[in-house]
């Protein structure tokens, strides 16, 4: 039976409540955590200045004092994948858990679209998929306490609950999905830390000393803000760093979308900030690129989301990176997009090949690089799979006002789609950097751009606009990122 606290033991009966000198493990090392495999994990915890503490676990025990300020930590082996187990600690009490798990921990972090749960989604599929399913006592979910402050923490709240449909509509979808494909497919015990905050900017979840070359820290600040620098790192970051984990998910950037030159430097500097502080320079990290947002354009400009998509692609240049592209996921009218399934599939797709390597492809095609041919430019891609499609795109979602106008539209893959329908979204420009609208086609694993009135090309892109429309795909129905080949300035390069 799935048990959710601590039976506390002191020789002489049941106590209810903890004495003050009592050991007390943190919250995150609880019953029915899932503690990383074949890792020397932490167990921590506080206790009398100076108590005796054993651990023990899978037949190994291991001890320690708590120091002055009473604070105690221990590391234990935690073996191969399985369980449940049993982890007994031991001071002036005893605290015995009999359902821990062994396998892999996640972190799901972000903004509201990492935030949003499964059980805000009844109109999508997202929700009678998570009903459907059986109760899964190998997936395992933690949310973790909302809490900003201006110093780092050490304490958080929340407890470990296996998965079922009960328990589910509470949790982060995209997290739950990511998790539930990932348990399915490994087939081993999987952990999700859920620890994100809607409308955060990246400046929150970096610590102090990673973000000061990018932002003077504010003495005066007050704790309780969402989006005060460090704010969010300092109260749901720190306190989970001596826990082990195999790897971030990360959903985020629509807050930084008016700075995404910026976003170009803080997005690695944060990844690197989390594999410093969790003493993991291999943590796994894979994000989400924007989803289409806002009105269609009616010709190529400008666009400040996609200067943000592509600070985000540029990350990928660090090890163990990885995006989930969802441009087939993007909304006219609402910037949480559903569904959330296919996104946290996309991420999970991310770590079978990269993290757990699996001979699979994880990713659509990438922009590689491009050549003039006369009035033409040739674009070559990595990530291609099984070759390169133009699918269908329709409104299947629109919004309508009173009188049942058309306001808004949700453009999506058209079920049974063709694999060559003409592609979109491609513009092209001569030397006066003025972009056309243009032909694309695809020759075997290149795609040939041209357009009227453009003799002497020099730059393509694709998808250059808050909301565009795109169906450049690999046949394994995986979405190509939107890219530029120029370095042209944009709308959000701050002044030198």
């Amino acid at each position: 039976m799935f048990m959710r606290s601590a039976l506390l033991i002191l020789g002489i009966g049941f106590l209810p409540t903890l004495a003050q000198a009592d050991v007390k493990p943190n919250a995150l090392c609880s019953e029915g955590m899932v503690l990383q495999q074949k890792s020397k994990a932490k167990i921590w915890g506080t206790a009398e200045k100076g108590e005796a503490i054993n651990v023990s676990f899978r037949d190994k025990t291991t001890d320690t004092k708590a120091d002055d300020k009473g604070n105690w930590v221990v590391d234990v082996e935690t073996g191969a994948a399985g369980g449940p187990f049993a982890l007994t600690i031991k001071g002036s009490n005893t605290i015995a858990y009999k359902n821990v798990l062994v396998g892999e921990v996640w972190i799901c972090s972000g903004q509201s679209n990492m935030e949003a749960k499964v059980g805000s989604y009844l109109k999508s599929d997202d929700m009678p998929y998570a009903s459907a399913a059986a109760p899964n006592p190998m997936l395992r979910t933690f949310n973790v306490k909302r809490n900003p402050q201006t110093t780092p923490q050490t304490e958080t709240a929340g407890e470990w609950i296996e998965a079922s449909p009960k328990t589910v509509g509470q949790f982060t979808a995209v997290g739950y999905f990511f998790g539930r494909h990932l348990q399915e497919n490994l087939k081993v015990p999987v952990g999700l830390i859920h620890t994100s905050w809607g409308g955060t900017r990246i400046e929150a979840w970096m610590s102090e000393s990673a973000l000061a070359p990018f932002e003077k820290a504010n003495p005066t600040a007050k704790a309780g803000s969402p989006n005060g620098a460090s704010q969010l790192y300092n109260g749901m970051i720190a306190p989970l760093l001596n826990y082990q984990v195999k790897g971030a998910i990360w959903y985020q950037g629509e807050s930084n979308a008016g700075g995404a030159y910026k976003y170009r430097a803080t997005h690695p500097a944060m990844v690197e900030n989390w594999r410093a502080d969790f003493r993991n320079p291999d943590l796994a990290f894979y994000f989400v690129q924007l989803a289409p947002f806002g009105a269609t354009p009616k010709a190529p400009g400008e666009s400040n989301w996609a200067e943000l998509r592509e600070a985000q692609n540029m990350t990928l240049k660090l090890k163990n990176t990885g995006m989930a592209v969802i441009t087939d996921f993007g909304s006219e009218y609402d910037i949480h997009p559903t569904p959330k399934r296919p996104v946290g599939e996309r991420l999970a797709l991310a770590a079978r090949a990269q993290t757990y390597g699996e001979k699979i492809v994880y990713s659509g095609p990438l922009y590689k690089s491009s050549k003039t041919d006369g009035n033409k430019i040739v674009l070559s891609f990595d990530h291609v799979g099984g070759g390169l499609v133009g699918k269908e795109m329709v409104p299947t979602i629109e919004r309508k006002d009173k009188d049942g106008k058309v306001t808004g539209a949700a453009y999506r893959v058209k079920e049974n789609s063709s694999a060559n329908a003409p592609l979109t979204g491609f513009a092209i420009c001569g030397k006066d950097k003025v972009f056309k609208e243009a032909k694309a086609e695809i020759v075997g694993e290149t795609v040939v751009v041209s357009a009227e009135g453009v003799a002497d090309p020099i730059a393509v892109r694709y998808g250059w606009a808050n909301h565009p429309i795109l169906n450049l795909f690999n046949r394994e129905g995986l979405p190509a990122s939107p890219f530029r080949t120029d370095e042209f300035p944009g709308i959000t390069q701050p002044k030198k």
